[in-house]
């Protein structure tokens, strides 16, 4: 008869209702990813402070979750503060939700500081850091089950979790994103997860973390899209009347009410205001001013607010077929009708957006028989589509989101690329018109754009300016000498500037020239110093040079998945489908070289490296530019079948050197320190551009290759104590 002891480890974590380590490591990784996605969904929508920096929050939660898997050999059982932390976390960043955006320096950002605030970039430090603490706990108790587990088991149960979680919040995001229901999902598992002696302090923590996103959150009516957070406020008429002065009137926004029962018909509609994460995006409304009382003072005003869609058709001739690009509430969609559109086909990639401009628009356009709403990426959308149209236009798609957690670019940045413009011109017929119009806001804006339009289209624009406001129209056929002045809008002779031209290798319509901005500059320097002096304050002798090799694999893993993220969203589209399949593939991918790691390759081999190479080169050395022009089949089977290749030979150098580390937790934690400093340098792309950042994925590889030339990941890391065997704990005896 057999007789099994168990005896404790010193790092066990507290009992809790879920003991089984594979069941614990499993759910772990699906609270951490999901976390680290809720954070990086909602935090941009709640405090315009981060709205661009999306994904440093990433990045700080790699950051502690490699601290934490550092930690674990300490044995500070840090999981039980998990509740308080992020109950602090999320108080703060509510209360930074008052806090405007930094000064962009070279960037043009919608709703920022006039002036740089110091005050700005130490919040923003605080975020971060803030955010970074959340994920220790999780990262130290991760840790702990990889020492409980033998490594690649313990590496598949959180792959597994990652890609649950991955996938849990990609189905949640399409069923009904809302920020409640999401937390009170990680809250639960982290719950059961909890010791039971601290149980009802947990409780009490997470019912303040709960209260406090309710609160932040139901405010007044919103929405959440895949892409936004969306309120609606209704326009009214504000008159200023001052003896011995004009009378003047502005648009005031206020609570919407329920648009009337009688929209469509009645008199003066309302005209209401979208806003996207707290602030201005676009109206909803008719621009028909016979729905309008004339000579009103709200009509004069109301017509100079819409002049800018009517502007086009007094230059052009009017078109049979249209097609808008970025069609939002519809009012592109209906200026096209009211001048005699036969067809227009809309893309307006938000489906929230298209569904709130049936409700509250007063023209409801996508309800008119002559129109084909298409919910699409717009630049997706003129790959597969050969028609051709008498005009196509760039309805206001002016972006206020990133389009993925784990990139710097924005949701329209390969629509407005010279490519994009080029693709787009290649859809006018021959007696049609191109036309871009934009809120440029700075005056080199204007002149990117400008400049942008004539070299895809190899014609001179013409160009209409009213104040900030830019209509730019490039005609295949130059039509009659077109009016110097059309309103209060002038036509301008845009003189060449020194900006740099948005490419799809270089996708930054928003940035000025080549580099990096300032404010990026210092909030990531003071992040890699903080993160640095953390590392080195907690080292003592628990990290050796071996694990560089683990540190470099993450830095190269992390960039490689930034560029598989970028280029199959110009392939396939910025669409949150498309970035969420390409986040499961990438793990699927890593899971099956871990499987196969496990089954039929038995040891590491300096080999493996010459296929990663190879893969890393062919990607490199085949042009995005032939991919794209390739049919929709063979771009699919070119992202499937090519693509994933560097990610499962990187990840089986990474399973047959892990299996053979002695401190899994150790060497974990070293590679997730190194996707961290991988997320820092995806920001060069804003300088290099994204063909640089591969030869930087190669550099990364080839470091990693080094690291393990001088010292292999199966030889014990220096100072590391060796950890024991993952049965250690069971004694058998007859």
């Amino acid at each position: 008869m057999n007789v099994a002891l168990t005896i404790p480890e010193a790092n066990e974590p507290h009992p809790s209702l879920l003991a089984p380590p594979a069941v614990r490591l499993f759910l772990l990784s699906f609270v951490a990813l999901f976390l680290e996605l809720m954070v990086i969904r909602w935090v941009p929508s709640e405090v315009r402070l981060v709205a661009y920096y999306a994904n440093l929050m990433l990045v700080s939660s790699f950051l502690g979750l490699g601290i934490g898997a550092i930690l674990t050999a300490r044995g500070w059982r840090l999981f039980r503060w998990f509740p308080l932390l992020l109950a602090t976390h999320l108080g703060f960043l509510v209360l930074a939700g008052y806090v405007a955006l930094p000064v962009g320096g070279g960037e043009m950002r919608f709703y920022q500081l006039t002036e740089t605030k110091v005050y700005a970039y130490a919040v923003l430090t605080i975020v971060f850091l803030l955010n970074a603490i959340v994920f220790v706990p999780l990262g130290e108790e991760i840790g702990a089950q990889f020492q409980r587990l033998p490594s690649l088991r313990a590496y598949g149960w959180d792959l597994l979790g990652s890609l649950g979680g991955t996938v849990a919040f990609g189905l949640f995001s399409f069923l009904h994103f809302a920020p409640l229901a999401g937390f009170f999902i990680v809250v639960a598992a982290a719950w059961l997860l909890g010791a039971r002696t601290a149980r009802w302090r947990s409780l009490v923590a997470y019912a303040v973390t709960l209260l406090t996103i309710a609160w932040s959150t139901t405010r007044e009516p919103t929405w959440w899209s895949p892409y936004y957070f969306i309120t609606i406020r209704e326009n009214q008429l504000k008159i200023d009347a001052q003896p011995g002065r004009p009378a003047t009137g502005s648009l005031v926004a206020v609570p919407a009410q329920p648009p009337p029962a009688n929209l469509l018909t009645m008199k003066d509609p309302p005209l209401y205001t979208v806003r996207v994460n707290q602030d201005f995006y676009q109206m909803h409304g008719t621009i028909d001013l016979r729905r309008y009382a004339p000579g009103a003072d709200r009509t004069r005003l109301l017509e100079a607010t819409f002049a800018a869609y009517e502007l086009p058709y007094r230059v052009v001739p009017p078109p049979k077929t249209v097609l808008v690009l970025g069609a939002g509430g519809g009012m592109d969609v209906e200026t096209a009708l009211l001048h005699g559109a036969q067809r227009v086909d809309a893309v307006e990639i938000d489906p929230v957006i298209a569904q709130l401009s049936n409700r509250y628009s007063a023209a409801r356009p996508y309800a008119d028989p002559r129109v084909f709403i298409h919910i699409d990426d717009a630049r997706a959308f003129l790959q597969r589509d050969s028609a051709r149209y008498d005009l196509v236009a760039f309805g206001h798609l002016d972006s206020q989101a990133l389009f993925s957690y784990g990139a710097s670019l924005r949701l329209d940045g390969y629509t407005y690329t010279v490519e994009g413009f080029r693709a787009a011109f290649a859809r006018v017929a021959d007696h049609g018109s191109l036309v871009v119009s934009f809120i440029a806001g700075r005056e080199w804006m204007a002149q990117k754009l400008v400049q942008m339009v004539a070299a895809a289209t190899a014609t001179e624009p013409i160009v209409y300016l009213q104040g900030g406001h830019i209509v730019i129209i490039a005609p295949k056929r130059p039509p009659p000498t077109p009016a110097e002045k059309l309103g209060e809008w002038t036509r301008v002779r845009a003189a060449p500037s020194a900006v740099d031209l948005a490419t799809d290798d270089w996708p930054y319509l928003y940035l000025a020239q080549r580099a990096v901005p300032t404010d990026y500059a210092i909030i990531i320097g003071l992040l890699l110093v903080l993160s640095v002096g953390a590392l080195l304050a907690l080292r003592g002798r628990t990290l050796g040079p071996g694990d560089g090799h683990f540190l470099f694999l993450g830095w190269g893993f992390l960039l490689l998945q930034t560029k598989g993220i970028s280029d199959c969203s110009l392939y396939f589209g910025t669409t949150w489908l498309v970035t969420t399949l390409v986040i499961a593939g990438v793990l699927l991918m890593v899971l099956l070289a871990n499987a196969v790691a496990l089954r039929f390759v038995r040891s590491f081999h300096l080999a493996l490296y010459l296929p990663l190479f190879l893969s890393l080169l062919l990607l490199i050395a085949v042009p995005r530019e032939w991919v794209l022009a390739q049919d929709l089949v063979a771009r699919g089977l070119w992202t499937v079948l090519v693509v994933p290749l560097p990610v499962f030979f990187a990840g089986l150098i990474f399973s047959t050197t892990f299996r053979a580390s002695p401190a899994p937790a150790l060497s974990l934690g070293a590679n997730l320190i190194g996707a961290t400093i991988g997320g820092f340098c995806e920001y060069l792309g804003m300088w290099i551009g994204s063909t640089a950042l591969s030869y930087m994925v190669l550099a990364a590889y080839a470091a990693s290759l080094l690291c393990q030339l001088r010292h292999p990941a199966s030889g014990p890391a220096q100072g590391a104590p060796a950890s024991p065997p993952a049965n250690a704990s069971r004694i058998e005896s007859a």
